[in-house]
């Protein structure tokens, strides 16, 4: 039997497991953890720092994270974002984004003279590091993921003759591997873990031998937020999602919340793309954000809610989140220099 909630600040992240109000017409209740995780929170930071020490313009490759807002609040700051390198102009200084990159990458900066800072999230990097450490070890690498995106593309760099790509279950038929005795699995760290395990249990029957890495791929906080976004999904009529449109994370939410079962779910940008029609006849709303979300569009979000007569937002805690990575070395070494100057 589920405890009650207290009624608390939209914005603070406490609660219990939720109970919707059976005196209440309307009921919203909000994800915690949502937004912000420690890998997004550095690699933002890591921008911003870089504006203040270096100046404008500093280059980024790639958006720093997947989402739009972050993207036009640091270029209106100063920061070019670039596809690729060749449009870096030589001996200037250019940020990783979150998602990391292949050492092809790394050695065209060291070719055109680049000063880089590695803004890739520890965790990105730590697969990076399975990655070379399963290849040198001469097993075939099925990598778990979305073909084109970044992350993948960066994780397949370090390994590229040992690695496949395995988008869905729907594939494992197609693998063709050198000895099924020397297979091992890695993944993109912001998918559905009940997806990554059904490919994961797919690849294991038909090679049953497969190698597991040291430690669950799937970041802690997409889980944490995919584990939220259930908790409050399973009796709301709409679940919104803050998050942009190429967050894989945020699209997932909307997976994982239909799955949970909500009677609809739609992933916004901000506030602007709700649908009025959504709310038609609709009592239980819940709202959660992506790992790249900034706060303010959640609180938008639930001023717009505000607006069309929907009480305070009860707030559902499912997890604690306190983990804060470093940043980048380089960057960390020059903010040293700046200070005793």
């Amino acid at each position: 039997m589920r405890a009650d909630v207290r009624r608390l600040d939209p914005m603070t992240d406490l609660g219990l497991p939720p109970v919707l109000d059976p005196e209440s017409a309307k009921n919203v209740l909000l994800a915690a953890p949502r937004g912000y995780c420690a890998g997004v929170d550095r690699a933002v930071i890591t921008v911003e720092k870089a504006l203040d020490l270096y100046g404008a313009p500093v280059y980024v490759r790639k958006q720093i994270v997947h989402n739009k807002h972050v993207v036009a609040n640091l270029e209106s700051r100063g920061a070019i974002f670039v596809e690729e390198l060749h449009e870096v102009p030589e001996g200037k200084t250019v940020v990783f984004s979150a998602h990391g990159v292949s050492p092809a990458v790394h050695a065209q900066a060291a070719d055109r003279g680049l000063k880089t800072i590695d803004a890739t999230c520890p965790l990105v990097t730590k697969v990076h590091h399975e990655a070379r450490r399963f290849a040198a070890e001469d097993y075939d690498i099925l990598l778990i993921g979305h073909e084109g995106h970044e992350e993948v593309e960066g994780t397949a760099g370090e390994a590229p003759e040992h690695i496949q790509l395995v988008q869905s279950p729907d594939d494992v038929a197609g693998i063709v591997v050198r000895d099924p005795a020397r297979v091992a699995w890695l993944s993109q760290t912001t998918l559905s873990v009940d997806e990554t395990l059904e490919t994961v249990a797919a690849i294991r029957e038909r090679f049953p031998l497969l190698l597991d890495p040291p430690s669950d791929d799937i970041c802690y906080a997409t889980q944490n937020r995919q584990l939220a976004v259930k908790e409050i999904a399973q009796d709301a009529d709409l679940v919104i999602v803050v998050g942009s449109g190429n967050s894989s994370n945020s699209v997932r939410l909307v997976e994982v919340a239909l799955e949970a079962g909500a009677k609809a779910s739609y992933r916004v940008d901000d506030a602007s793309e709700i649908d009025e029609a959504w709310l038609e006849g609709v009592r239980n709303v819940s709202v959660t954000s992506g790992a790249s979300v900034p706060e303010e569009l959640v609180e938008g979000v639930l001023r717009f809610l505000a607006e069309r007569g929907y009480p305070d937002a009860r707030a559902v805690q499912t997890a604690e989140e306190s983990l804060i990575f470093a940043l980048p070395p380089e960057l960390r070494r020059d903010l040293r220099a700046a200070q005793r100057a």
